[in-house]
């Protein structure tokens, strides 16, 4: 395995590393990757802070919306939909850790094409989560499962509730737009016994008017502070009919080290509506 000197005038000098092996993102695509992976870029906020978690030293650029852990010092490489794929190029990492929803296909193929590795996760419900994380620790970056994993798989394999409170979970405002179908949060609604008003409806992510989610009978409207910062003076008072629950929107969107306490916390605040 032929080992080369990156760049000997570094403070830290980083080595090129012959690929060593081959494994396959979540789309199905080889990523050719050194062994082991010491310099990550991360674009997804949720795989930040689980990178960070076990390896903090490793990351070495990451989105502006990467905001856990709080004390993350590295290059900011601007947002998740226009990252800075030039400085990305020029930092010259093992491994570029991107995601389906959150991260441009273009971005990505610009990546590829500049012989940047580049892992793809697909999550679209907790199960894929849990094991999209534990592969990419795995397969992608070569490293053991953290602890929180592993509890976290334990927390989220019991049975799933049923009948629950009918909700509607509101992630913006002007307009309006709900959780749909097939997404992380979706899913993670309907595994706490939550029935998702909306989880039948052709979008991903519909565009609703506060009248028709007033109308609809729901047992509660769901709004989180993020990516809208709804709060007791913005958001609750357009839901003059229906109760509604504020709470961290980290617990509702977020995969990765929360998903250990996101499970007790959201039954707790929705059980309180």
């Amino acid at each position: 395995m032929a080992i080369v000197p990156r760049d000997v005038n570094a403070d830290n000098v980083h080595y090129d590393i012959t690929p060593t092996r081959e494994p396959i993102d979540d789309l199905g695509t080889p990523v050719a990757l050194a062994s082991p992976v010491r310099r990550v870029v991360s674009l997804v906020p949720s795989l930040t802070e689980a990178i960070a978690s076990v390896r903090p030293e490793a990351i070495i650029a990451a989105t502006d919306w990467c905001t856990y852990p709080a004390d993350l010092d590295v290059q900011r490489i601007r947002g998740t939909k226009n990252p800075d794929t030039r400085t990305i190029i020029a930092l010259q990492p093992d491994l570029v850790i991107a995601n389906r929803e959150e991260n441009r296909e273009i971005d990505v193929r610009r990546l590829r094409d500049a012989g940047v590795p580049v892992w793809v996760t697909r999550i679209e419900s907790v199960r894929e989560a849990l094991a999209s994380m534990r592969r990419m620790f795995e397969e992608a970056l070569g490293w053991p499962v953290p602890g929180w994993l592993v509890e976290a798989e334990a927390i989220w394999a019991a049975p799933r509730a049923l009948s629950g409170p009918r909700v509607a979970a509101v992630i913006w405002r002007d307009p309006w737009m709900v959780v749909g179908r097939d997404t992380f949060a979706g899913d993670l609604l309907e595994s706490l016994g939550c029935r998702n008003a909306f989880a039948d409806h052709p979008d991903r992510y519909p565009k609703v008017s506060v009248a028709e989610l007033d109308a609809m009978g729901l047992d509660a409207v769901l709004l989180p502070d993020e990516p809208y910062v709804f709060s007791p003076t913005d958001g609750p008072e357009a839901f003059p009919d229906t109760p509604t629950v504020l709470f961290s929107g980290r617990l509702l969107t977020w995969y990765g080290p929360s998903l250990v306490t996101a499970r007790p916390l959201l039954e707790a605040s929705i059980r309180s509506r």
